[in-house]
């Protein structure tokens, strides 16, 4: 897990990175197969695959919520692209994995932003969650949210004057 920070803005693409000691094929499995996104985000349902739309529920939100995704690629186990749009506005996700060496996987988070309003609430929430994901990877305790958030929010909000 990280003590700071890892967000960057690349134009409007707000980029954090994660590495694991482990196979691509182990870490991709970990971000789309529901039972083990359940562990870090929640769980989905549908059917997957490029141009369809799964439900996705934020467990780990008040009231843990559903939202519809549209999967807009998947390219194992190397990329997955998916797209919302809800009451806080569009969201444009990718997914990134390459393999260094055959134990070790990077993932680089994309988030495609059209706009920078409430950076300083996105970056520390994709903190926290990617967070989850290693802790849940590890067997580890969950982090709290209070850990990112404000403690990450100045930050991100100086990112939008790089």
């Amino acid at each position: 897990m990280t003590n700071a920070p890892t967000g960057r803005l690349f134009g409007k693409d707000l980029v954090l990175t994660r590495s694991f000691r482990a196979p691509i094929d182990d870490v991709w499995a970990s971000v789309t197969e529901p039972e083990r996104t359940a562990r870090w985000f929640g769980p989905w349902k549908g059917t997957p695959g490029p141009g369809e739309t799964i439900q996705v529920q934020m467990s780990f939100e008040s009231g843990a919520p559903w939202m519809d995704m549209t999967i807009d690629a998947c390219e194992p186990p190397t990329r997955l692209a998916m797209s919302s749009v809800d009451d806080h506005g569009v969201w444009r996700l990718e997914l990134l994995l390459s393999s260094p060496s055959p134990l070790q996987t990077e993932m680089r988070f994309v988030q495609h932003l059209k706009t920078l309003d409430g950076l300083g609430e996105i970056g520390p929430g994709w903190e926290y969650y990617l967070d989850q994901l290693v802790a849940s990877r590890l067997s580890e305790p969950l982090p709290s949210f209070d850990d990112y958030y404000p403690s990450m929010q100045s930050h991100y909000e100086s990112l939008r004057g790089a």
